[in-house]
């Protein structure tokens, strides 16, 4: 029994469920002292890629917009080693979307993967989106909603 099919667990998901593709790489220092990935370069790796798609695509801008994202809840499930020196890829895709929230699916896999290759890793974050001064959730803004809407899972 391996990964994919232990009872009681989400079936694996392949490279092709993630349509966002963030390209990323590894580098000597996110290795640890077993020769792999230390686990929290994987929650890094996701972080920054999520945060740069939405500043590309949405025009976040976390540290001045009067609304922005905070993350509520993250989750990783580790599949396969990988290690430095590896040109990595993040994948991303909208698992849920609410009105003030939003679950991101993530992913990552060695760049290159087929469509069809089971991912290395893969992991969840609910972002709720909070007004900056009353820290209170508030509806998702326009641009990120629109970005979401375009990338949602049906």
């Amino acid at each position: 029994m391996n990964a994919a099919t232990s009872p009681g667990r989400d079936p694996v998901p392949t490279v092709a469920a993630f349509p966002v593709v963030w390209p990323t790489q590894t580098r000597w220092l996110d290795n640890d002292m077993f020769g792999h990935l230390n686990n929290t370069v994987y929650y890094a790796m996701f972080d920054t890629a999520i945060n740069a798609w939405l500043a590309r695509d949405a025009a976040a801008r976390p540290m001045t917009d009067p609304v922005f994202a905070v993350i509520a809840e993250s989750s990783c499930r580790f599949l396969r080693e990988l290690s430095y020196p590896q040109d990595l890829v993040v994948g991303l895709r909208v698992a849920r979307l609410g009105s003030s929230s939003v679950t991101l699916g993530t992913a990552l896999y060695a760049a290159g993967s087929p469509p069809t290759d089971p991912v290395a890793a893969t992991g969840h974050w609910v972002h709720v989106y909070i007004d900056r001064v009353t820290r209170r959730p508030v509806p998702i803004p326009a641009a990120p909603l629109a970005l979401y809407e375009g990338t949602r899972q049906v």
